[in-house]
């Protein structure tokens, strides 16, 4: 299957950012220029970067440009997330509109993500989680495929833990996540009906089973003022 144009740019500037062609903090060319070198269209080489952004590897500054991202402070969190337990515990109805769905290649990110091997596939998915018909978070999934094989479509996008247990007879482990704190862009600002540079929790999860084999890799972006987090020491 052949990678996708912007998972192939994405992956040529991170090995960039990793050979050290750019220092931490330092500020990477324009979208312009970068479109020039790769020979292809503002809106892909944009895709490309809203990936690295959304993995942290790279921020933006509103007005100034896009720089390689600095290391975070991190804090460790108990538990696996499941929006859709979170949401009913609050006495609300979660509900999802799924953006995208398809089978591909992992990125390098993904492969690192979910250990996997070269000529491994996942599944990728991008989904607006909603509380009471009110959208709360936009998340990219990327799952291996071998996981879900013998789960159809509903089951994946409608409640993934609950279908790994039930349907799969899969045990869930423990989740990495990190959480912080960036502004909305146009496309995020749409999907979760708020002003582009508003507050955003950014938060990226790695899930596994309880034999230790990562089985989800999700970047969220989570309204800041819709959603919260509560750390139990």
């Amino acid at each position: 299957m052949k990678v996708p144009v912007y998972i192939q740019i994405h992956n040529e500037i991170r090995k960039e950012i990793e050979s050290g062609k750019w220092a931490v903090g330092e500020r990477i060319p324009s979208e312009r220029q970068l479109s020039q070198d790769f020979d292809v269209s503002r809106m892909t080489l944009r895709q490309a970067i809203q990936t690295l952004v959304d993995e942290g590897i790279l921020q933006r500054q509103v007005g100034s440009g896009t720089y390689v991202a600095s290391s975070k402070v991190q804090e460790k969190m108990s538990g696996t997330t499941s929006f859709t337990e979170i949401t009913e515990s609050q006495g609300k109805k979660p509900s999802s509109k799924t953006v995208s769905y398809h089978v591909a290649d992992p990125s390098i990110s993904e492969l690192e993500k979910l250990k996997l091997k070269d000529g491994d596939q996942v599944l990728r998915m991008e989904r607006i989680r909603y509380a009471d018909q009110q959208p709360i978070c936009f998340e990219v999934a990327t799952i291996p495929i071998e996981i879900v094989n013998t789960l159809n479509k509903k089951d994946i996008t409608s409640s993934l833990y609950k279908a790994l247990e039930d349907k799969a007879g899969l045990k869930l482990g423990n989740a990495t996540q990190t959480v912080s704190a960036i502004l909305a862009s146009e496309k995020i600002a749409n999907f979760l009906n708020v002003k582009r540079g508003s507050a955003i929790l950014r938060v990226r999860q790695v899930t596994t089973l309880d034999d230790g084999r990562p089985f989800e890799y999700v970047r969220s972006q989570y309204a800041g003022d819709r959603f919260e987090f509560y750390l139990e020491r």
